[in-house]
């Protein structure tokens, strides 16, 4: 983790709230740490720390004690814990396939949660929001007496206007200009606007900060579902675009001459020539087989020997590694992601991939890339929209911790 240098020009009042800030996010992320390893990341001094942690601890948002056996002599520093049980936000994702819900403390701890599967119907507005503010006030129900919610966060699988959660787009399930993130806060009722970004722009970010990704500071995130989308993280931030749209990988043309068409109207997009539908239509299966477990049982018939589902797991990583040779020459990553439906495909279309890298990649790129699956598993959009949740806190702890108690 990174050392924290206030700006030149700051007020005492700024260098002090981003200090409480830069401290929550160092315990929220990394967990239970010491004072003394606090003050090294942190380039500050240990009465500074300990002012530091004795308002967060005042505040409930910590707590310090003694560390459990340091095996060393003489005075042990004090270890700061993050509050998980006091203080947490709700995070939703929406993916074509399900739905859920879940209460999650600072620190990352998943407390609670709900899940119901979504059908295939169409633009479901109405449905997806009236299940997930049914689960959001359960969770917020359930929680201790004395704790806090901070924040609402919410995945979802399509392009969404930053400003206001809007789905502009998601074209899986015909959803255009939906006021999601209004109409689940509305329906919460409790008083905390909810924030959207895009499924896979979230769950990038979350590999980042607690999965596959710690360590790196240039990575790619590929996250199927029904299709492909991606999030790419650039110096350490997430590359995002004019208008939030950026990064949508699953409609990188791959195959413009003789593609599969896509839902959003073109062919050859990447998720036309790899998601779930190519997948199963390559291995022979009947167009009412749909969904994780079909893609599966695919991957599980490939596992066993099937011819048929040998071909077709190396058709996609055929097409999947045109797509990352692309995206390794343009961006130069330290490190390639696997997510969602892709996490089950990629071990078995993994050798095909690496003959697409190794033959269309400029050899300086490649040398260094890594390609793995996700850490997080299926919970990595979940984990990035609580994360989402939890930033107003952690750019303000006091103010933000003040609005969530209101």
């Amino acid at each position: 983790m990174s050392r924290t240098t206030p700006e030149v020009g700051r007020t005492q009042e700024e260098i002090r709230r981003h200090n409480l800030g830069a401290l929550l996010r160092h315990v929220h992320l990394g967990g239970p740490v010491s004072r003394t390893v606090l003050a090294e990341r942190m380039g500050l001094n240990r009465s500074t720390i300990m002012a530091l942690t004795a308002e967060l601890t005042s505040a409930g948002l910590v707590r310090e004690e003694l560390p459990k056996d340091t095996g060393k002599a003489g005075r042990p520093s004090l270890v700061v814990r993050p509050e998980s049980h006091r203080v947490y936000v709700l995070a939703f994702d929406v993916a074509v396939d399900r739905l859920v819900a879940a209460r999650v403390g600072l620190g990352g701890t998943v407390l609670d949660r709900r899940e119901a599967v979504r059908t295939r119907a169409g633009a479901d507005l109405d449905y997806v929001v009236g299940v997930l503010a049914g689960f959001g006030r359960q969770l917020h129900n359930a929680a201790r007496p004395d704790s806090v919610c901070v924040g609402a966060g919410a995945s979802y699988c399509g392009m969404i206007r930053p400003a206001d959660g809007m789905v502009r787009f998601g074209p899986d399930m015909g959803w255009v200009d939906q006021a999601f993130g209004a109409e689940l806060g509305r329906g919460l009722g409790l008083g905390l606007p909810v924030s959207v970004g895009n499924e896979a722009h979230l769950g990038a970010l979350a590999e980042y900060e607690r999965g596959a990704g710690v360590g790196f500071q240039n990575l790619i995130y590929l996250h199927g579902d029904v299709g492909v989308g991606g999030g790419i993280i650039v110096g350490g931030k997430l590359l995002d675009g004019d208008g939030g749209y950026g990064c949508e990988l699953g409609h990188m043309l791959v195959n413009p001459y003789n593609g599969r068409p896509c839902g959003c109207g073109s062919r050859g997009c990447l998720e036309a020539e790899v998601g779930e539908r190519a997948l199963l239509d390559a291995a022979n299966r009947p167009a009412e087989l749909i969904g994780r477990d079909a893609v599966r049982e695919v991957v599980n018939a490939a596992d066993g020997g099937d011819v048929l589902a040998l071909d077709a797991l190396q058709r996609i990583g055929d097409w999947l590694g045109i797509g990352v040779a692309n995206l390794i020459n343009l961006f130069n990553p330290g490190l390639v992601i696997f997510g969602g439906m892709l996490r089950d495909m990629y071990p078995g279309a993994a050798a095909q991939v690496r003959v697409r890298l190794s033959s269309n990649v400029l050899a300086v790129s490649r040398e260094r890339v890594r390609l793995r699956t996700s850490a997080l598993g299926d919970d990595a959009t979940l984990i990035g929209a609580a994360e989402l949740a939890f930033s107003d806190l952690l750019d303000n702890p006091l103010e933000a911790l003040t609005r969530g108690a209101n």
